[in-house]
């Protein structure tokens, strides 16, 4: 029974005794029937003056008025319950509200307390408190207290002070439990002596002086100042510290712009020297003009940047090991599940058979989150949601909400609905602590307490950082324009350092003026560095990301995809060998033992078993693969079937995991969550921190991929270019138009051939088995070498069509072939009039055509171009050249003349084939939606399509 914490005036829980009866009315009835309850329980759960009255009390019973008459012993009579349970709801009170009296925000608008916080709304003064004894209130502060007046004076101090901390919502009793007992002994409130206040007023100057140095000497240039959330520096460092003493190895570090430099030059030690040189000129990381033609190198803002550091001490940092900063553009949040991505490669051991060996321990992820963006983006929530899954657990992240009490020029008032930034994050039960930026002993506290946490539960803990910004959104911002009042008084305060160092003069730890004295040391300090970076010629800093700088190795070859047949062999019976005892679901059992036969039938190897063979060969040389998403392990379109469940026992089991290979190396499957941005972000930071690894993502239907468009955009497509991070992740999207509707047709093609530009990316549209198995071994194969994303548009209707199976010799011999030559014209190709290019699915439609197959001799050629980009002009030139009497080029797509590869493939088809031949369009007309709502439609401008490729191509006489 919950209580109710609105009890109201001293009348509502008042007591009559008549004889041996106390008549309860109001909320404390409730309360005390609550406490009774507990009591019943558990006697030791209730304080003993509770316990006491309860041993003679017998439960309460209607007296026709719908109040309840409980009766107590003439003994128990004096005992003033009413005071008691009012006592008791007060402390529980301040232990759930008293964040809202806290003084948490050094500026801006101070909320009146809540009323739950007045002792007169519990129908008690201070009196009845002084007259009870301490131990009603309970908990750890109650103990030495001479009565519950002095333990609720302590317990207002610890939960209404300058840290606000709310747990209510953490529903495991014994988290809450640990919790409530940090906050209430105040185990984290470490004492400073003089030295450590001295280093903190130290660190304090390094990082105004820093951005005091900046401002001035690039007055109105963007850096997205620190300022007024200082004390963040000192909270990194002492999550790093503790951390490290945890036994935490790695730390990934995600953050948007806002106080990026100053945590780049003072937590991770990137030299000041690098940074001056950025605002002089830009980051250029050695590369040369020469390779941003071919790779598009840009470059990013400074304030976007990256860095991994090494272990290793040095800039005055506190911990000796790997940090790594993960770049992050504009997108302020899409930063998150990269992190968390990364933090998981760092705990895996890959070079391991079966699933990788995960150490929750071995990394840390801290994530740096805006007060608006928090509750803004939906990023937010899908990360979040990641914490507890199989195959995303790090074993809980410090998220830290750097609070400036506004977003650009928005007050929170406009950009959210709850109480603050942080209420989010109670869906998911993760405690959160509010703190005061100004107070640095109280910030380092809630920062110990967040190592310890997530150290004890492996779970997530958010510290809310609430200062202020100090200067506009950017340095060139004038913020009075919207908010006067409160710039007004973040104008009027003193900085946290300056304070600081007025508290250290108040208790002699320095003397006055010794502040001032630090200060300026450290400006002239920072000059002195700027003169020295900028004597060199200012050359642009040769490191930004941690990742390799200079020109781009040569472009290996193509590497030797094919497996030998023996070896083929001995991995399909693997794959559909399992253990004594375990048992097959019986429909399944059939599909595979067709499959485990299929290497010796006709085009009997269908797209899922030529997945499965390449992932066995992969996994021999010693590669490990990690592939995700949505319903991935059976397979959209029950076409996988790579974790089996046994039907009477709910045992699984996995046979990648259990191959006789040459080489250990892991292999993991998961389903994802039903989301794309988060996941698809999680992937690409886990394939940046190993790319020895393959990393698939497979969305359910191709334009679900959608919602992971800025991951899509702002990482994958444009990572390398911007901050030369490699990345060779793969995206499975089920494409293809079969009646299924516009979104589970469509996995907007057109949008990566727009993207694609050099060698950033591979995008590919197959029209076999064979050829995406010597695909996905090829990606695997160039992981070092030649590291780029591919996106392959995978098939739906093909995945168990005959004309896409293959033989098993295309998988023991060849290699991926960009473009495919129409089979049928090879010995009459003088006798072909039109070419028709196309790509994927429609191809096959073609080819199963009436008019294909009645054509003699064959005047249409289809030709289909199975790697879009990088698009193979070698290929199709000699293609060209071996049809010298054709008349006519055509580019054939499903997808209407707006989408697809038209857009992309016409200006370079017209490049190859120059001005002898005209080149025309067959496909939908140009759409809004990509593909019809009705089946029959469908049906109906599919066959127009087809029908097209072949109308009015004249048939030429084969020439002599």
């Amino acid at each position: 029974m919950a209580h109710n914490t609105d009890a109201g005036p001293a009348q509502a829980g008042q007591t009559t005794n008549t004889g041996t009866d106390t008549i309860f009315h109001g909320p404390n009835s409730g309360y005390a029937l609550e406490l009774y309850e507990r009591y019943q329980a558990d006697p030791a759960s209730v304080d003993p003056d509770t316990q006491a009255f309860f041993a003679t009390w017998t439960p309460p019973t209607s007296n026709g008025n719908g109040v309840s008459a409980p009766s107590v012993s003439a003994s128990t009579a004096s005992v003033d319950v009413t005071r008691i349970l009012a006592a008791a709801q007060y402390a529980q009170a301040i232990r759930a509200y008293g964040h809202q009296g806290a003084v948490v925000a050094p500026v801006g608008d101070v909320r009146p307390a809540p009323r739950e916080l007045a002792a007169e709304t519990h129908g008690i003064s201070d009196a009845d408190l002084t007259n009870l004894p301490a131990s009603i209130v309970g908990g750890p502060l109650a103990e030495s207290a001479a009565n519950a007046h002095e333990a609720i004076e302590r317990l207002r101090e610890v939960y209404s002070s300058t840290i606000g901390y709310e747990f209510d919502h953490v529903q495991d009793a014994s988290e809450r439990e640990w919790l409530r007992d940090a906050a209430e002994t105040g185990r984290f409130f470490e004492p400073l002596n003089a030295e450590q206040k001295r280093q903190l007023l130290e660190r304090l100057t390094e990082v105004e002086a820093f951005e005091r140095f900046l401002h001035t000497t690039y007055l109105g240039v963007k850096r997205f100042s620190i300022e007024g959330t200082d004390t963040l520096v000192p909270i990194l460092d002492e999550i790093a510290h503790d951390s490290a003493e945890a036994g935490v190895r790695e730390i990934a570090l995600g953050m948007s712009h806002r106080g990026r430099l100053n945590v780049l030059a003072h937590v991770l030690g990137k030299p000041y020297e690098a940074i001056f040189k950025e605002f002089e000129h830009g980051p250029r990381s050695g590369v040369s003009a020469s390779d941003a033609s071919d790779i598009g190198w840009t470059g990013d803002v400074k304030y976007h940047l990256g860095l991994r550091r090494a272990a290793g001490p040095g800039h005055g940092l506190v911990v000796d090991v790997p940090l790594t900063m993960a770049p992050n553009p504009s997108h302020l949040e899409f930063v998150n599940p990269v992190v968390e991505g990364m933090a998981r490669a760092a705990q895996e051991q890959r070079d391991v058979p079966g699933m990788p060996m995960q150490d929750l321990g071995a990394s840390l992820a801290i994530l740096i989150h805006g007060d608006a963006a928090f509750p803004g983006q939906g990023v937010v929530p899908e990360t979040l949601n990641l914490a507890a899954l199989r195959g995303y657990t790090i074993g809980g992240t410090i998220h830290i909400i750097a609070n400036n009490q506004i977003g650009y020029t928005t007050d929170p008032i406009d950009s959210r609905s709850t109480l603050y930034a942080s209420d989010l994050a109670k869906g998911f039960e993760i405690p959160i602590v509010h703190v005061n930026a100004d107070d640095p002993e109280a910030c380092l506290a809630v920062a110990r307490m967040a190592v310890a946490y997530r150290q004890e539960f492996k779970r997530d803990f958010l510290i809310d950082l609430i200062g202020y910004r100090r200067w506009g959104h950017n340095e060139g911002d004038e913020p009075t324009f919207t908010q006067p009042r409160l710039y007004a008084e973040i104008t009027a305060r003193k900085t946290a350092r300056a304070l600081w160092a007025a508290t250290l003069e108040g208790d002699g730890t320095i003397q006055p003026g010794e502040g001032d004295t630090i200060l300026n040391a450290a400006l002239d300090r920072l000059g002195e560095l700027r003169s020295a970076a900028l004597g060199d010629g200012g050359h642009a800093a040769q490191e930004t990301n941690g990742h390799a700088t200079g020109p781009l190795p040569t472009l290996p070859g193509e590497p030797e995809s094919a497996v030998a047949e023996n070896d083929l062999r001995l991995f399909n019976d693997a794959l559909h060998s399992f253990p004594d005892g375990f048992t097959l679901n019986g429909k399944l059992d059939r599909q595979l033992q067709r499959r485990r036969g299929a290497l010796d039938r006709e085009g009997g190897i269908d797209w899922a078993h030529a997945e499965s063979l390449a992932f066995a060969s992969i996994l021999d040389q010693g590669i490990p693969i990690r592939l995700t998403g949505q319903d991935a392990e059976r397979g959209t379109f029950s076409q996988r079937h790579l974790v089996q469940h046994d039907p009477e026992t709910g045992a699984r089991f996995t046979a990648l995991q259990a191959l006789p290979v040459d080489h250990a190396a892991s292999f993991a499957v998961y389903n994802s969550p039903l989301s794309e941005q988060a996941c698809l972000g999680f992937e690409y930071g886990y394939g940046v921190y190993a790319p020895e690894t393959l990393v698939l993502w497979e969305a359910q239907f191709g334009d679900f991929a959608n919602g992971a468009q800025v991951i899509i955009d702002q990482f994958i497509a444009a990572a390398a270019a911007k901050w030369r991070q490699g990345s060779s992740i793969v995206l499975l999207l089920p494409h293809g138009y079969e009646g299924q509707g516009p979104e589970h047709s469509s996995a907007r093609l057109e949008r990566f051939l727009a993207l694609a530009a050099g060698r950033n990316l591979r995008v590919a549209n197959c029209t076999s088995s064979a050829q995406y198995f010597h695909l996905l071994r090829r990606q695997a194969l160039l992981l070092t070498t030649d590291p780029r994303p591919l996106v392959v548009m995978t098939p739906k209707s093909l995945l168990r069509h005959p004309k896409a199976g293959s033989n098993l010799s295309e998988l023991s011999s060849g290699s991926f072939q960009p473009v495919l030559d129409d089979p049928q014209t090879r010995d009459n190709r003088d006798a072909v009039s039109r070419i028709v290019f196309c790509s994927g699915k429609v191809a096959i439609d073609l080819f199963g055509s009436e008019q294909y197959g009645n054509d003699e001799p064959h005047s249409v050629a289809i030709v289909r171009v199975e790697e879009l980009h990088p698009f193979p002009k070698q290929e199709i030139q000699q293609i060209l050249a071996g049809y010298r009497n054709a008349r006519e080029i055509v580019w054939l797509q499903e997808e209407p003349k707006n989408m697809g590869s038209w857009s992309y493939i016409a200006p370079r088809l017209r490049d190859v084939a120059g001005d002898a031949l005209p080149l025309n369009h067959i496909g939908r007309q140009e759409r809004a939606s990509p593909a019809e709502g009705s089946s029959d439609a469908h049906a109906e401008e599919q066959a127009r399509i087809i029908s097209e490729a072949f109308a009015g191509a004249g048939v030429l006489e084969p020439a002599n």
